[in-house]
């Protein structure tokens, strides 16, 4: 088996939160709002009082703060201790970044739970991991099927690193076993739904317990006579009040443009790379392979292959909206897989009605984007909804 590590960036994403009471909240969201002006040691004194009280959202905004060096200095240990924190409250945000920042750490059998978990849920960044995991046999069984199909969900999720993976695993994983991972796939979605659904589930409050009854006894009226009515007074009822819009909680820090850098051949079979970057986030190398590839089977003859059917024409844009974000929904090595994609979602989805289509060159990859967004807020509720019907969808800032 040839040897290979790759390196890419744990870029950290914060995250909107709205479960816990509304006092911490307001604090929570003062700090979120320093952090987006740039003032990051105001950020941090607001969230750590609030932190050590047991907010999970401060917990794990303190520990991006301490992961990126952003008002306090860059301290890892600091980073792993408050994430798993806010783990341990249900946090997944939190597990997914405790489990790749120990992976990092080279600390990878104590990662991998961590790993596995996310993967589950369908966490890019550790199905990538996973996929070269079982593509080596290290820290997972060997299973070649399993590892380009992981790595297939993290490249149409929109990791640049994954993508550069695929397409070196197009050369070493044999024709049959690369078929059987795509068939995978609708397995592998329906298992991250229903780890998705049951994550939430652990991580909610539980219901609170009915009220006792009321020891007051209620006392029986005789009938009213006839002849006799009642009317009572009218109400005069308020305006219903507008629901409150959830305060944001935590932002988004755009990932290193080095996320999407190529994928690196090691010369050390045994050594990992573990270092820090100027951009978001840490550079983390999965174990490197070990062994000789197989000998490639001779290529079979194929029958004579059926042209394939001209994809339904969508609508392309190149530019025209206002707002700058956008929701991505994939990236692919085949435009027309996009504009297929694009295609079935409009069909079953009444959201992609009202949504303009863009197809996003970026070397060798097409990414397909929906937009039309007024403002960020609106394209999260769009991926919000995708979400629920199994599609990948990642807001991004064009």
């Amino acid at each position: 088996m040839r040897s290979f590590r790759t390196a890419t960036l744990l870029a950290l994403p914060f995250v909107l939160a709205s479960t816990l009471a509304a006092p911490a909240r307001a604090d929570v969201k003062d700090g979120v709002d320093a952090w987006q002006a740039g003032n990051y040691q105001a950020a941090v004194a607001e969230w750590r009082p609030l932190a050590i009280a047991g907010d999970a959202d401060a917990q794990f905004n303190l520990g991006q703060a301490y992961k990126l060096g952003r008002g306090v200095p860059a301290d890892l240990a600091q980073a792993e201790a408050w994430y798993r924190r806010a783990a341990k409250q249900g946090h997944l945000q939190a597990e997914d970044n405790l489990g790749l920042v120990l992976f990092t750490a080279n600390r990878r059998e104590e990662a991998m739970p961590f790993i596995l978990a996310s993967a589950a849920r369908g966490e890019p960044r550790a199905q990538y991991v996973l996929g070269t995991a079982h593509f080596n046999g290290d820290l997972a069984k060997q299973d070649w099927p399993r590892a380009y199909a992981l790595t297939k969900r993290a490249s149409d999720a929109g990791l640049g690193i994954a993508s550069a993976r695929l397409a070196q695993l197009d050369s070493l994983i044999p024709l049959d076993q690369r078929q059987r991972g795509l068939a995978m796939l609708p397995e592998i979605e329906r298992g991250e739904q229903q780890a998705r659904l049951a994550a939430v589930n652990a991580a909610a409050p539980p219901a609170p317990k009915p009220a006792p009854a009321s020891p007051v006894k209620v006392a029986s009226l005789p009938a009213s006579a006839p002849g006799t009515s009642y009317t009572p007074p009218p109400v005069i009822g308020a305006p219903a009040a507008k629901p409150a819009s959830a305060p944001i909680r935590s932002i988004a820090v755009p990932p290193s443009p080095a996320a999407s850098a190529a994928v690196a051949a090691a010369t050390e079979a045994t050594a990992e790379a573990v270092a820090a970057t100027g951009q978001p986030g840490t550079t983390y190398a999965p174990p490197p392979a070990s062994g000789k590839l197989p000998p490639k089977p001779e290529p079979a003859k194929a029958a004579p292959a059926k042209p394939a059917a001209t994809p339904a024409p969508v609508r392309v844009h190149s530019g025209g909206a206002a707002s700058p974000w956008r929701a991505q929904l994939g990236a692919f090595g085949v435009e027309t897989n996009a504009r297929n994609l694009w295609t079935a979602l409009e069909k079953k989805n009444p959201a992609f009605a009202d949504r303009q289509p863009y197809l996003v060159k970026s070397g060798k990859l097409t990414r397909l984007q929906a937009g039309g967004f007024a403002n960020r807020g609106e394209a999260e509720s769009f991926c919000t909804a995708v979400r629920k019907g199994g599609q990948s969808c990642l807001v991004v800032d064009k």
